[in-house]
């Protein structure tokens, strides 16, 4: 068996082969991140005993390999990916030296390898990396959204400090028509019948008259002061605001339209939507390769430490290590699993009642979802609540 350790990198790549016995094959060499070095690296491999396995590991680092996957796959050759943080501990439990080049790392990949079991990266998984790099656009974007919301707020708390207060501290649609109709206190303070008749149709009704004539006295008798510059960067950040929340709403409608054609177990069950399935579905990959839930716990952050060392014994906080993005959405789920599923509501209740905090008891929720998406995938069935304990 041939054991290939590959560095990865923006603009080359090192590698290293040994077999299992620890004969070193081909020392550590480099590729260009082009067509010409992954051409010689298939070269490399096809050079060797073709009646023994290959096996093929490096690092996740991001973006950076995906080339390099899909010309593997395409070469039929598989391959392994796993967490750096792993590699780390690894090196550091064969040295004290603390000496680091790419030619070393991609030896340790190599021994690494040699002593953990062999997990290949699924076929086709293009798609699921796609629907990852998708969410995780939204993500960003959703990120971008708030930080403009924050800037709007800013601006008005110099210029209508009494806006956001009227309108509950969020920007609805009605609020955001008016910042960018009028754009100032001054000219809100001037609205006429006709303007409450726009904001009559665009909230739908919900904006009576009382809270019109309401508004217009706080834009009469704001304590905020206007010029020139704030109307400027007023404008401009509901500017970026609105292009922003477009996107998003341009990739939610892919991402649900992906994930609905794909159908993950975990959307059967009540309080998980499409775009919350979509994040479980694309970090996760494929479900087959966790060996048990626990696993799937370890790799989304969400286990407790655990130390124990003579008499001393105690739990620690989660690690979180692994998908940040993964973690956040599944910690998320707590309120609308409580919400609208009662088997979760039950047990969230039981917890509580047990005297664990808030967290704590959503953490025993997050638990037992991952076992309940364990199942529902490792079976291929849908949830049904009557089969739960």
């Amino acid at each position: 068996m041939y054991l290939v350790g590959i560095d990865i990198s923006k603009y080359k790549h090192d590698c290293f082969i040994l077999k299992e016995t620890g004969e070193v094959v081909l020392n550590p060499f480099s590729i260009s991140n082009n067509q010409d070095g992954f051409q010689s690296l298939l070269t490399v491999l096809n050079s060797l005993n073709p009646h023994e396995e290959i096996r093929i590991g490096f690092e996740a680092t991001s973006h950076y390999s995906l080339n390099l996957k899909l010309f593997l796959e395409k070469a039929h050759h598989s391959f392994m990916e796993f967490n750096p943080l792993l590699l780390a501990k690894f090196n550091k439990s064969q040295t004290l030296r603390r000496t680091k080049t790419d030619a070393i790392d991609s030896i340790s990949i190599a021994r690494w390898l040699m002593t953990v079991d062999y997990k290949p990266y699924p076929v086709g998984f293009y798609h699921i990396y796609s629907l990852k790099s998708l969410t995780r656009l939204r993500d960003s974007l959703v990120k971008q959204r708030s930080f403009y919301i924050v800037k709007l707020t800013n601006v008005l708390d110099h210029t209508f400090p009494e806006f956001k207060p009227f309108f509950a501290n969020r920007f609805s649609k009605t609020a955001l028509y008016l910042l960018e109709t009028y754009g100032s206190a001054e000219n809100m303070a001037q609205m006429n019948p006709s303007s409450y008749e726009n904001l009559r149709k665009i909230s739908r009704g919900k904006f009576s008259m009382q809270k019109f004539i309401k508004l217009k006295e706080l834009a009469a008798n704001t304590v905020g002061a206007d010029n020139e510059i704030f109307s400027l960067q007023l404008q401009s950040l509901l500017t970026l605001y609105n292009q922003c929340a477009k996107e998003v709403e341009r990739l939610e409608e892919q991402i649900i339209s992906l994930i609905t054609n794909i159908q993950p177990k975990s959307m059967t069950i009540p309080g998980i939507g499409p775009l919350s399935a979509a994040v479980i579905y694309s970090e996760y990959g494929d479900i087959q390769k966790f060996h048990s839930p626990s696993a799937m716990l370890s790799f989304a952050g969400l286990e407790p430490g655990y130390y124990q060392s003579g008499t001393s014994e105690h739990a620690g906080r989660m690690v979180k290590h692994g998908s940040s993005k993964l973690r956040f959405t599944l910690m998320n789920l707590c309120i609308p699993l409580i919400q609208y599923n009662m088997v979760f509501a039950e047990f969230y209740a039981k917890k509580r009642s047990e005297g664990k905090p808030h967290r704590v008891a959503c953490s025993h929720i997050i638990k037992k979802l991952i076992r309940i998406i364990y199942h529902l995938e490792k079976e291929n069935i849908d949830f049904d609540s009557s089969k739960l304990r």
